[in-house]
């Protein structure tokens, strides 16, 4: 009976002893299995509308970046690249022929003055003489009426001047209609650029149902690349479980598709709201039947060592563990 009872009180310690140590060990190396992978998703929208004139990818394609996805066809492009260049030719020939209308006013202005600086100088000359009574009144008369044709001419001149300067604006490039037309040159060659849609990272194309002949709009998204350099994974974690999780801490990930294959993991960031507090319709906890439930944080867990031989599919199961005895960082 003894010997019962120390049996059975040591098998207590043992079952005790091995959930006690599972508690230490669940503290200081947290799981969960709410977990799931998730990446850098590009979706593909061009930056421009038209007519699809060729698919260079099909679905499940690895790309690289800069590769061609597809074409939109060119052609309304470049005859509003050809009509841009056009109308900046056509400025420019303008702002020309206003640069010399301005240089043939500015020297009819400085002939005008000279004129006027030469008249001036006879008209006081003929002053002086006549109230020697060296010349005629008439004389003196005379040179005084040529001094005031020309002062009158040169204001005539110089309103001239004002008017082709304010016609002209600045000069050459600088010109306010020729920056306009370089403006709608520049848009017109950057649309035609923009037919064709390219990758702008490595990765998998997925979703995809293009096909020449559709038509595409400008912003809207018409398949995605999954990048193939950035996954990670979003765990869900109780709030009972965060006190011990920092940034940094290094994490052991499971991904259910690969059972033999375990990755290297680090935290990343740990979500600043529960899961449901920014949901659609979050949980109200204001009437009489409240029932309080453990809420789930999500912790972002970057993946430290993908490769070619296990690719990692977005939205996919994984099962993690958080080493928190590390400091992070």
């Amino acid at each position: 009976m003894k010997k019962r009872l120390i049996i059975t009180v040591a098998a207590v310690a043992a079952v005790g002893g091995g959930f006690y140590g599972y508690h230490l060990y669940s503290l200081h190396y947290p799981a969960t299995d709410n977990a799931y992978i998730t990446a850098s998703v590009v979706h593909i929208a061009p930056q421009v509308s038209g007519r699809v004139a060729e698919v260079a990818v099909s679905n499940q394609h690895y790309v690289h970046a800069g590769d061609v996805l597809y074409k939109i066809d060119p052609s309304s492009f470049r005859l509003a690249l050809d009509r841009a260049r056009a109308t900046l030719d056509q400025v420019r020939q303008d702002v020309s022929h206003d640069t010399a209308t301005v240089v043939s006013a500015e020297a009819e202005v400085t002939r005008l003055e000279i004129l006027l600086d030469n008249s001036t100088r006879r008209a006081q000359r003929a002053r002086d003489l006549q109230t020697g009574n060296f010349v005629s009144a008439q004389a003196s008369e005379d040179a005084d009426a040529e001094q005031r044709a020309n002062a009158a001419a040169l204001a005539v001149a110089r309103a001239r001047l004002r008017e082709a300067r304010e016609r002209l604006g600045a000069p050459g490039d600088q010109n306010q209609s020729v920056r306009v037309a370089l403006a709608a040159l520049g848009e017109a060659q950057w649309q035609l650029d923009n037919t064709t849609v390219n990758s702008s990272c490595d990765g998998t194309v997925t979703q995809l149902s293009l096909q020449p002949g559709d038509a595409v709009q400008q912003g809207l998204s018409n398949f995605v690349v999954v990048c193939d350099h950035n996954f990670w994974v979003e765990a869900n974690f109780k709030e009972t479980e965060l006190e011990r999780i920092r940034p940094g801490q290094p994490v052991t990930i499971d991904v259910d598709m690969y059972s033999n294959r375990t990755f290297r993991g680090k935290v990343e960031s740990i979500n600043a709201a529960s899961g449901v507090a920014f949901s659609m319709l979050p949980p109200q906890n204001a009437s009489g039947n409240w029932v309080k439930i453990t809420q789930r944080v999500p912790v972002k867990i970057r993946v430290l060592d993908v490769e070619p031989e296990h690719p990692l599919r977005v939205g996919t199961s994984a099962h993690v563990r958080i080493d928190t005895t590390s400091d992070g960082h």
